[in-house]
């Protein structure tokens, strides 16, 4: 083939591709041209017999050839899917309905966090934050908590080095915050804890707490009956009533367990109950003597209470859940019913 030639050939080329309806005749096209057994490659191994006089004039010819089928290759391509591209905008359906996104909603946990700490807010608390790793002053000793007392146990605590844990109740957040600060004290604690419990239908090893402090002059267990009896009407309905049972805590004297009469069945008993008509919910007592003046206070002059109540606890209660791993396996379909 001589020079006029390969110039005809790369006029013919150009025209066919573009005249191409479509992307696979382009690439057929390309194929026949410039492809690994195309055209070029017969062209480019038919050089050596060119004569020596022309063969740079027919190599420039050759590459020219080369590039221009290429570009245009290229080209046609970009412009059918062009065209592809418009076609398809034209033919949606702008009348039909969009796809909204799902919802996300707060996990069950949460929800009981932000419900029990608006309730007390209303009450005149603010919310205290304290970090999770502890030391054992604040976890144990600022709270009246013996040094042979089984809650410091290493089956019981997760002991870090350096003297540091993580802390095992919310309780170390009242200590700090006491030291800190003068009375009055009127603070709740959310966050959470850590114990080295065995998992279980009811036990986890991480968990969450709230636990409450008020401390001011003249403060009594009446204060601390009248406040519980008020959140317990407002998380679960105006006919639900406490009661205290005698109870130790080494942080408080006297100590009660506080019971909620059943929201399910108003106390006649039933299966969330398991047909005693209360339900067992938190911790309280008055802050031992021993406790306010660790934190610098003078026990003849003010007087305080403190609670504290597993959120993990409320929530199988209000939601009916039976099985506290069910929290935290991230069943979106299960969660997404609370």
């Amino acid at each position: 083939m001589n020079l006029k030639e390969v110039e005809q050939q790369t006029e013919e080329a150009l025209a066919k591709l573009a005249a191409a309806a479509d992307l696979a005749a382009v690439e057929a096209l390309r194929v026949q041209y410039i492809g690994r057994n195309g055209l070029l490659p017969k062209l480019m191994q038919g050089l050596k017999d060119v004569p020596a006089a022309d063969k740079p004039a027919m190599g420039q010819a050759l590459n020219r050839f080369k590039v221009a089928v290429t570009e245009a290759v290229a080209e046609r391509k970009l412009a059918l899917e062009a065209t592809a591209k418009r076609a398809s905008a034209s033919a949606f359906d702008w009348s039909l309905p969009g796809r909204w996104p799902a919802r996300g909603r707060l996990h069950p946990v949460q929800q009981l966090i932000d419900r029990t700490t608006e309730i007390f807010r209303r009450m005149g608390f603010t919310v205290a934050d304290g970090p999770d790793i502890e030391t054992e002053y604040y976890n144990f000793d600022a709270l009246n908590t013996p040094a042979d007392h089984v809650s410091r146990d290493i089956q019981d605590t997760f002991y870090l080095p350096g003297g540091l844990l993580l802390r095992t109740q919310t309780s170390a957040v009242q200590a700090r915050y006491m030291e800190s600060r003068p009375p009055p004290v009127r603070i709740i604690c959310p966050g959470r804890c850590y114990r080295r419990d065995t998992t279980d239908a009811t036990h986890s090893a991480n968990f969450h707490q709230i636990e409450g402090l008020y401390v001011d002059e003249r403060v009594s267990l009446a204060d601390l009956k009248g406040d519980i009896d008020h959140f317990a009407r407002e998380l679960m309905g105006p006919g639900v009533k406490s009661r205290f049972r005698t109870h130790f805590f080494p942080f408080t004297e006297p100590s009660v367990e506080v019971d909620f009469s059943c929201h399910m069945c108003d106390g006649a008993g039933c299966r969330v109950c398991k047909q005693s008509g209360w339900i067992e919910i938190m911790g309280a007592g008055m802050v031992d003597p021993q406790v306010l003046q660790m934190a610098g206070y003078d026990p003849e002059a003010v007087t305080g209470y403190a609670f504290g109540m597993g959120i993990e606890r409320l929530a199988m209660i209000l939601f009916g859940i039976d099985d506290i791993r069910r929290l935290y396996e991230n069943d979106v379909r299960y969660l997404s019913q609370f």
